[in-house]
């Protein structure tokens, strides 16, 4: 049976890289990690001042991951491997989904109108923001997601909310990524892209990790989906 579990221990991480952000990148960890790590890419993104924004970076809740044999850590939902892919628990996927969708309408009562907001994440943390993005009712300017397994792949046809059936997303993995294998990641891009989503793929010669031409690639790409913010 899964069990609820706190996402309020500790608040969000916010950077704003000028005053009166005019957009918000909400931003998801992966396994193990919390919401500090990703904040030194913001300056590493070097945007420009003219496009002030909000980094928001919440923290997964604790719970048991079985594929590191029940260890209690940061996790946007529990996991193993099963028959050469992963297993990721449903009921834990949507209830981190609905964690998102209360981030989205926080910024909207800060008044950052949701097409001005960005769903980014790194591996776990990514593939959260796959899922609550596509589903979510309101509409977003971008979904950013980077070295994930794809989640729920059988529902998503049906689950796409058509406010956000078109939207661009930023898709890239690591041909040298041993922790989510390059085939899942162009498996998910394959998915996506039948689908009709305005996908953008990338692939770069890496491990399960961001490099600087990754950034540079996630910089322009920012600036396409929020430059008219």
């Amino acid at each position: 049976m899964t069990e609820a579990v706190a996402f309020t221990d500790r608040a969000p991480i916010e950077i704003e890289t000028g005053p009166a952000p005019v957009a918000t990148v909400i931003w998801l960890h992966g396994l193990g990690a919390d919401g500090h790590d990703f904040e030194p890419i913001v300056p590493e993104l070097g945007l420009p001042v003219s496009l002030p924004l909000r980094f928001v970076f919440p923290h997964a809740p604790y719970r048991p991951v079985t594929l590191n044999q029940g260890y209690v850590m940061r996790a946007w939902y529990d996991i193993a491997v099963a028959e050469r892919r992963f297993w990721q628990d449903e009921a834990h996927i949507r209830e981190s989904a609905r964690y998102i969708d209360r981030l989205i309408e926080a910024e909207s009562a800060r008044g950052i109108d949701s097409r001005h907001v960005v769903l980014a994440g790194f591996s776990q943390g990514a593939a959260i923001a796959l899922h609550a993005g596509v589903r979510q009712a309101r509409p977003l300017a971008g979904i950013m997601a980077l070295s994930m397994p794809i989640p729920l792949p059988e529902r998503l046809a049906e689950e796409i909310n058509t406010v956000n059936a078109h939207i661009p997303v930023f898709l890239a993995h690591g041909t040298q990524d041993q922790v989510v294998p390059y085939a899942m990641g162009e498996y998910g891009h394959q998915v996506l892209a039948q689908l009709g989503l305005a996908v953008e793929w990338h692939s770069y010669p890496m491990a399960h990790s961001v490099v600087p031409r990754e950034l540079d690639d996630i910089r322009a790409w920012l600036l396409r989906v929020l430059g008219g913010a």
